[in-house]
Order: C-alpha cells, then sequence, then structure tokens
C-alpha cells in the first residue's frame, strides 16, 4: 500500500474543498431561481386579484383586504 505523505493529504484537501465550493454554487443558484419564482407568483396573484375584481366576483373591500395580505 502506497503512502503519498503530506502531498497526498493536501490533494485530498484540495480535492474537498472543491467539491464544497461547487456544492455551495449550486444550491446558492437553486435558492436564488427558487426565491425569483416566489417574487413572481405574487405578482401574478395580484393580476388574478385584480382580473376579479374586475369581472365583479369580489367587492372593493375583499379587494383591498385580499391585496394587503399579499403585501
Amino acid at each position: 500500500m502506497m503512502h503519498y505523505g503530506y502531498y497526498g493529504f493536501m490533494a485530498g484537501f484540495g480535492l474537498l474543498w472543491s467539491i464544497l465550493f461547487w456544492a455551495l454554487l449550486i444550491w446558492l443558484i437553486v435558492w436564488l431561481v427558487r426565491r425569483g419564482g416566489a417574487m413572481h407568483s405574487t405578482e401574478g396573484a395580484v393580476e388574478i386579484l385584480k382580473e376579479r375584481y374586475a369581472k365583479g366576483e369580489i367587492t372593493k373591500k375583499q379587494y383591498d383586504d385580499m391585496k394587503k395580505d399579499l403585501g
């Protein structure tokens, strides 16, 4: 069995950091995409709310209350 000593340890340590870096980068990208999607879904909800008010399905008070809830 071969022992690489210090250089083998450093190569393994570098590999570990590389894997950690890429995992964190992928996690950050996924998190940002999901967060961006959540922002758009609120805008979509307000549009649906406007349509329902325009069609007369809800009252002005209901519209105002629901819009306030959506933030």
